[in-house]
């Protein structure tokens, strides 16, 4: 069984897939509804702070190079168009609750790596950023656990 959440943990750490992966894949791995919340909740958070901190440098440094060139042109281009929807929107009294809700709707291309992405772009502050993220995160497990149980229970 722990090496279930091994593979629960590191699913909700990949961009794109995340915890929205993750808890459905948990609980057609048979995992208590519970721990696999939690476990994924972990995976999905642990990458934000190296994302906020660290992905802009590389992905406008990696523009360029041959290799990752066109995989970090993406990224930029990405962050940068959810972060000017996110301000356009929500404009700056609204950016908080409009990037939890950016991260918490699981639809494809909104989660805790598009959202630190575009809150790292705008210069939102890193403590709120994480607490929107965070709350986003749990509002997205939340779902994701709803959906899953019912598409279960279900079948």
């Amino acid at each position: 069984m722990f090496l279930k959440f091994v593979q629960i943990f590191l699913i909700s750490m990949v961009p794109l897939v995340e915890l929205r992966g993750a808890i459905p894949v948990s609980q057609i791995m048979g995992l208590p509804m519970v721990p696999s919340y939690i476990v994924c909740i972990v995976g999905n958070m642990l990458p934000v702070p190296f994302i906020y901190f660290f992905a802009d440098k590389f992905l406008n440094w990696g523009k360029d190079k041959k290799v990752v060139g066109k995989f970090c042109r993406w990224c930029l281009k990405k962050g940068h168009h959810a972060g000017e929807k996110l301000s356009k929107k929500a404009g700056q009294k609204g950016a908080f609750l409009a990037l939890l809700l950016f991260v918490g709707i699981p639809i494809p291309g909104t989660g805790a790596w598009t959202g630190t992405f575009a809150a790292s772009f705008l210069g939102f502050g890193f403590k709120r950023s994480v607490i929107a993220i965070m709350l986003g995160v749990l509002l997205a497990g939340v779902i994701m656990m709803s959906a899953s149980a019912l598409g279960l229970a279900l079948f």
